[in-house]
């Protein structure tokens, strides 16, 4: 998959402008030790580490002295990385030298399956008959549950176990967060799942993996999988080529995953409408559903936390918007495409709302200078 795929990124609140709100700016960040990986990674194939900082203006000072880097800037950072080194694998699991838009390749091959299930067949299949790709997602259905795990590829020429003994458990967590993320972008809604197993022992940050997940964490399994519900296999897609090709645009910001240790009922909502407003947002009474409750419940356990579905949808949505307006390389049109508007300017009209700007406006700004601008 495309490199800037290979971290889990968090979110960070950014004093931008007091115009726009505290709750409403947000910026994607990435954990900088990801960022020294990637570094080393580079520095072992003898590529010159301040050079490649200063090609997307950074220096090894200004990584040493954060905690995190804005997803933007790491995008940038590792899509050059993956560049000079023509390889789309380049630091991720498995090793490997894949050639540049082999992932692209992948989502067209399976963007128009009938059911997810034959997404991941053709994605495992895929797999195989690339050149460079030593793992692959391996697809099992076994009664009411299905487990998707990490398998090696024939050309790979060993065990997976061979291959991922001296593996990174980070490298082992981001690849299934990944393939969990893609999943759920294909279906355009949050695939609830029941385990995540690991091969490993659990590491010191055994509690964060649970968080990432959220659901039931194993360690010190026979293999890296990932179970949920097996009826999740039989939903159709639900994107399509113009989808995927805002989708290939915007990343990583589609399967980047914010977690937090957040456990209110507002937090719960808001990870089931994701950040994927093309297709329309699940109903309350379907949200309600899925959280295992009745409808009068979930207004009755929102109004405790003094909001509403109405609200908490309706700040999701300004907060998608914000965050493909944030991403210079997206035309205003495509912005309002990825929000599900067919009409550009029911866009405007309701960016306008929610900020105070028009969308040409807010580009022009000093809140979006500013966070192209940060770090």
């Amino acid at each position: 998959m495309q490199a800037v795929f290979t971290v889990v990124a968090v979110y960070n609140y950014k004093n931008l402008k007091p115009l726009l709100g505290a709750s409403m700016v947000k910026q994607i960040t990435v954990p900088t030790p990801y960022v020294r990986y990637l570094l080393r990674q580079a520095k072992a194939q003898g590529y010159d580490i301040d050079q490649l900082l200063a090609e997307v203006g950074l220096s090894q000072a200004q990584i040493e002295g954060l905690a995190e880097l804005s997803a933007e800037r790491f995008s940038q950072l590792y899509q050059r990385m993956m560049y000079l080194a023509q390889d789309e694998r380049f630091g991720m699991l498995g090793g490997g030298r894949v050639p540049i838009g082999t992932f692209r390749m992948m989502c067209h091959a399976i963007i128009h399956a009938r059911n997810l299930e034959t997404a991941i067949y053709r994605a495992s299949d895929f797999h195989e008959i690339c050149r460079g790709t030593q793992v692959k997602p391996q697809l099992l259905r076994k009664g009411r549950y299905a487990k998707v795990s990490i398998a090696a590829t024939q050309a790979s020429g060993q065990p997976v176990e061979t291959l991922l003994q001296s593996e990174d458990p980070e490298r082992i967590r981001t690849a299934l967060s990944m393939w969990h993320n893609f999943i759920c972008w294909l279906l355009g809604t949050r695939v609830d799942l029941k385990a995540a197993y690991f091969a490993f022992p659990e590491p010191d940050d055994g509690d964060d993996y649970q968080h990432l997940f959220q659901s039931e964490v194993r360690f010190g399994q026979h293999e890296n999988a990932l179970v949920f519900p097996a009826y999740y296999l039989d939903y159709p897609l639900v994107q399509s080529d113009e989808s995927l090709r805002l989708f290939l645009k915007t990343a990583p910001y589609q399967l980047v995953t914010s977690v937090s240790d957040d456990r209110s009922m507002k937090a719960q909502v808001i990870a089931l409408l994701g950040r994927d407003f093309s297709c329309e947002a699940p109903s309350a009474e379907a949200v309600a559903a899925r959280l295992n409750m009745s409808l009068s419940t979930l207004r009755r356990r929102l109004l405790e936390e003094e909001t509403s579905y109405q609200k908490i949808k309706d700040e999701c949505r300004k907060q998608a918007a914000l965050e493909y307006m944030n991403s210079p390389q997206l035309s205003i049109n495509d912005v309002a495409s990825l929000m599900g508007f067919d009409d550009p300017s029911a866009f405007f009209r309701s960016f306008k709302k929610w900020t105070g700007m028009t969308p040409g406006q807010y580009r022009q700004s000093e809140t979006y200078r500013n966070t192209l601008e940060a770090v």
